[in-house]
């Protein structure tokens, strides 16, 4: 199992994309892995013919471990051909018609949608075909023919994400969980097992944030072509606390408190059954709309299932936008080995009293933050959360965003 980031010490075998007597080229796919929550696609790093897999899907493999093996080089010339004349069989079947050598998963997927390689633009090494490039395929449009529209067979194909395997029991579905559901079973189970985590909240009047951006959102999305939300805003307003409360961007391992330079923010995006972490880079030099760009990409690349390994590696803490399904109180679970989980409430307005005694509508919301009792006490989490506050509460209509 090759290295996968440089935090990451196992993955789970996904899928296999090969099997005993396969002939594979140098960098073919594979293997389908996930690590902290991401699945990567691994190539081959040689040229040969399978000869054994020695793990199996669903496996838990450490990053090192042997998971196959193979002839190479010499051996692979030596490969009978019939192993390359099954190859170009299957290339020939009518739904992969296309020339060049294909993964089995390639083949697989095409097969079952029936849809024709040839049409299907590469964006692997040399223009080579990838399992993502065949899942996220859309045929063009529908040919009219005597002023009907014929139906293409790749347009009533099955939808890119696989269905689980189920059974019922006593009139009750019972769904095996797939491997991005059990890494994130593991992941949640070893932070509430290994961190004492302790929880509070405080409310802040976000009045300002709310008039700004209600002003700037249809003139903003024109020029840069992606929304402008309420949560960059929160980021940014996280990400320059943090840089006067650094144990808040801490973690710790091996009985030690490592308190990280780098300002590295994770964010959850939630697919219907999934959820994934990726991490906003040196958060605290990027602008509101700087945040707001990294937020669009990466919530693509979730979306999409084009995020890379790297887009996720690196987070120091993690600022949770419950808000946005209308949550107004909750508690996160720590991102292990992380050392604080901030969750964004939603904006709700509220009759308040103001500074001088009289009563106006104002713009309210909760920040929830879950801390890791080893390192932080109440104290450094309320210098924290009240510097956020201020950071906020400071937005006005002069606030620069770029």
């Amino acid at each position: 199992m090759p290295p996968l980031g440089e935090s990451v010490t196992e993955a789970t075998v996904s899928q296999w994309m090969v099997k005993p007597g396969d002939y594979v080229k140098k960098y073919d796919p594979i293997l389908e892995a996930i690590s902290d929550k991401v699945v990567t696609e691994i190539p081959s790093s040689d040229e040969g013919v399978i000869e054994e897999l020695l793990v199996n899907e669903n496996d838990v493999v450490p990053i090192g471990t042997d998971i196959l093996k193979m002839t190479t080089e010499g051996a692979a010339e030596s490969a009978p051909t019939t192993k390359k004349e099954t190859v170009v069989e299957e290339q020939n079947t009518p739904s992969t018609k296309a020339a060049g050598r294909f993964s089995p998963a390639v083949l697989k997927i095409a097969g079952e949608r029936n849809i024709d390689l040839s049409l299907v633009a590469g964006t692997g090494k040399d223009g080579r075909i990838t399992r993502k490039d065949v899942l996220n395929y859309q045929p063009k449009e529908v040919p009219v023919v005597d002023n009907q529209p014929v139906q293409s067979v790749a347009q009533s194909a099955p939808p890119a994400t696989p269905v689980a395997e189920t059974t019922v029991s006593n009139n009750d579905l019972v769904t095996k969980a797939d491997p991005v559901r059990k890494m994130i079973a593991q992941n949640m189970l070893r932070s509430v097992h290994e961190i004492p985590q302790a929880w509070t909240m405080i409310e802040v009047d976000v009045t300002g944030l709310v008039k700004l951006r209600n002003s700037l959102k249809n003139e903003f999305k024109e020029q840069n072509g992606f929304g402008l939300s309420y949560f960059p805003f929160f980021v940014k307003a996280v990400s320059s606390a943090l840089r006067n409360n650094p144990k808040l961007n801490s973690s710790w391992q091996n009985d030690e408190i490592i308190q990280h330079k780098d300002i590295n923010i994770s964010i959850a995006v939630a697919t219907d059954d999934a959820l994934f972490v990726p991490v906003i880079k040196h958060a605290d030099r990027l602008s509101i709309t700087g945040i707001a760009a990294e937020v669009s990409r990466l919530a693509t690349g979730v979306k999409t299932n084009t995020l890379k390994g790297s887009d996720s590696e690196g987070g120091t803490i993690t600022v949770n936008n419950t808000g946005s399904f209308g949550s107004v109180e909750s508690m996160g679970i720590i991102n292990y080995p992380q050392a604080a989980i901030l969750q964004v409430e939603s904006i709700r307005k509220e009759l308040s009293v103001l500074d001088d005694d009289t009563f106006g509508i104002r713009n309210k919301v909760n920040l929830c933050l879950t801390l890791d009792h080893r390192i932080l006490d109440g104290l450094a989490a309320g210098k924290f959360l009240n510097e956020v506050k201020a950071n906020l509460e400071a937005i006005d209509q002069n606030t620069n965003i770029y």
